[in-house]
């Protein structure tokens, strides 16, 4: 599981949610340019990724690890899950703030589908 996500708060709450579900967690990585990196070397299961990183819109990593089979779930507050749906029809996504228990559903399900 790769976290992605520009606020750090945010970031480090996210990858405690998903790591007390029991899923091994790299991150939370807070721009495009780290994130890409560690996409590259250690190529997950499931990604969260903010739309809006540090250093630009995560799109073209996100397009990159779905074309490559690794499920990615968009965590935004800019953007509604319909608009995330508009560009990524078979991706999930959550508003900002999002319920710890609406994260695990949501990964859990994308692990099933894996």
């Amino acid at each position: 599981m790769l976290v992605a996500e520009d606020e750090l708060i945010i970031g480090y709450d996210l990858c405690d949610t998903v790591a007390e579900a029991g899923y091994v967690v790299e991150g939370p990585f807070d721009d495009l340019s780290s994130a890409m990196l560690a996409y590259q070397k250690n190529k997950p299961d499931i990604a969260i990724l903010d739309v809006q990183l540090g250093d630009g819109i995560v799109y073209p990593l996100a397009e990159q690890m779905m074309a490559e089979d690794v499920k990615v779930i968009f965590h935004s507050g800019q953007l509604t899950p319909d608009e995330v749906h508009e560009r990524f029809p078979g991706a999930r996504a959550l508003m900002k703030p999002c319920p710890p228990a609406e994260v695990i559903h949501s990964v859990q399900e994308a692990a099933l589908t894996h």
